[in-house]
């Protein structure tokens, strides 16, 4: 294919000017520079910072490589405070473009195409002690003002009337099609039960995912693969029981009927690409074995098997080739990372309109907010589980810590964390000073007949947390009182 020989592959940005103009220079950084080794969301974000600040120099008769430092401080003061943007952006968003914009020009620095950085710099000193480099128009005020988290009876609220279609009142929907519901309803509960990033759990194949044992078990272990990961290095991830078997039931019912009709349609058929993997070798390091459309075998350690290849990946059923991608549209395809998404964002709008009457604040959430509410549910859970189950006293509580770990560690394990400050400032930031407000150690909440559960407990912390922080949604804390 020409896209080949030029080195454009799939998935890489091509922009083009107002004039209908493509920059050779800008090609080569976008499809052949470590931007095209970014990762899918990545390079969406930042090609779409790319396109609103060369629209900015257009405007200036320039071309991105033009740039001067003064248009990059005035284009700050543009997208970040002027009255003439009606679409200004705060700190973080900032910060997210001038990232994008630092690579774009340290890479034609780099490469000698500009002599000039437009983007200052200064030294700073980093969480290790290193001196790092950083642009001196980095906003400093940027905090996580966006992050949010769902309590697990606000999800489920969430779950039963954005995915499952339920009225106000908590019963099904007469008008709800529900096409797509099992779907749905297993991933989401798969992002919120085990933590995992949008992209991790959207790129699973079927032979990735736990399997119910006979002997049964409260959490399940499955691998994630280092090509998919954000920090590449791949790490074990758990998932609760009952959403393995949401899993298998939609496995078992709407995705074996959407393959059974794109087999029957010939959609497999007509796919330009498809690698039909014919055995898997290994146990902990598993190899895919694979033959293509003409007939070229090869192989590829599932480990190092990037998101864009494992839509390519088909296994021989009954019936003919099926995906071994998990998730499947409804023309039996693999479902794209990006358009959960739009599933969350449509689940988010249904609430809003079935409970806007009843609720001060009805639940929204995003597949990123699963995993930061995840970490506060875990965090809370392995607080309770060592200071009110186990019955520790001060000194048995320092010997468990030393011998397996603090829990605020045990999170950032579960969360595939490099920076611990990253899993507290931001993820943990309700309760970052959990230990300090000493919030375990309140009374439990009475009960009638005076038993007290661990989920209760769990529960009625969840609660004082969402009442004492911004963010956090709770079922009590946005019922009106009418």
């Amino acid at each position: 294919m020409r896209e080949d020989r030029t080195g454009i592959h799939v998935g890489d940005p091509i922009l083009l000017s107002p004039d209908y103009q493509v920059d050779e220079l800008l090609s080569l950084y976008l499809c052949r520079s470590s931007f095209a080794r970014l990762g899918a969301e990545t390079k969406r974000n930042y090609t779409d910072d790319y396109v609103i600040f060369f629209d900015f120099l257009w405007s200036r008769g320039k071309v991105w490589d033009e740039a001067t430092a003064d248009d990059v401080w005035d284009f700050e003061d543009w997208r970040t405070r002027s009255p003439r943007n009606p679409h200004k952006v705060g700190a973080a968003r900032w910060n997210r473009g001038l990232a994008a914009l630092t690579r774009l020009y340290k890479w034609a620095v780099a490469t000698e195409n500009m002599t000039t950085n437009p983007i200052a710099m200064h030294s700073v000193v980093g969480y290790h002690g290193a001196v790092v480099q950083v642009p001196e128009a980095r906003a400093k005020e940027a905090k996580s003002s966006d992050v949010h988290w769902l309590t697990p009876r606000m999800f489920r609220l969430w779950v039963d009337v954005g995915l499952r279609g339920h009225t106000a009142a908590g019963f099904p929907s007469p008008r709800w099609p529900g096409r797509l519901e099992a779907r749905n309803v297993a991933f989401a509960d798969l992002l919120f039960s085990s933590g995992v990033r949008l992209t991790e759990g959207a790129s699973l194949l079927t032979l990735e995912v736990p399997s119910l044992r006979l002997d049964g078990g409260s959490y399940y272990p499955g691998r994630l693969a280092r090509a998919v990961t954000k920090s590449k290095r791949a790490r074990t991830y758990y998932v609760a029981a009952p959403v393995v078997g949401e899993v298998d039931n939609y496995v078992e019912s709407l995705r074996a009927r959407v393959i059974r009709r794109a087999q029957a349609l010939g959609r497999y058929d007509r796919l330009a690409e498809m690698r039909l993997v014919t055995h898997v070798t290994g146990r902990r390091k598993r190899v895919l074995h694979w033959v293509d459309r003409n007939g070229v075998a090869g192989k590829t350690a599932l480990n190092d098997a990037p998101v864009e290849e494992r839509m390519t990946y088909f296994t021989e059923g009954p019936a003919g080739p099926e995906p071994l991608w998990l998730w499947l549209n409804e023309q039996g395809l693999p479902f794209q990372p990006e358009s959960w998404e739009g599933v969350f964002r449509n689940a988010s709008q249904r609430c809003e309109e079935v409970l806007g009457s009843v609720m001060a604040e009805p639940p929204f959430c995003t597949p990123h907010m699963c995993r930061h509410s995840f970490a506060l549910y875990m965090l809370v859970v392995l607080h309770h589980v060592m200071d009110v189950r186990m019955g520790l006293t001060p000194e048995e509580r320092r010997d468990f810590r030393l011998l397996y770990g603090d829990p605020w560690r045990m999170v950032q394990d579960l969360l595939g964390h490099a920076d611990i400050e990253l899993t507290r400032k931001i993820y943990l930031a309700p309760v970052s000073d959990l230990q300090i407000r000493a919030l375990m150690a309140d009374p439990a909440p009475r009960a009638e007949g005076g038993v007290v559960t661990s989920d209760e407990r769990v529960t009625s912390l969840l609660a004082r947390i969402a009442q004492e922080s911004e963010g956090v949604q709770d079922l009590e804390t946005l019922l009106e009182t009418a």
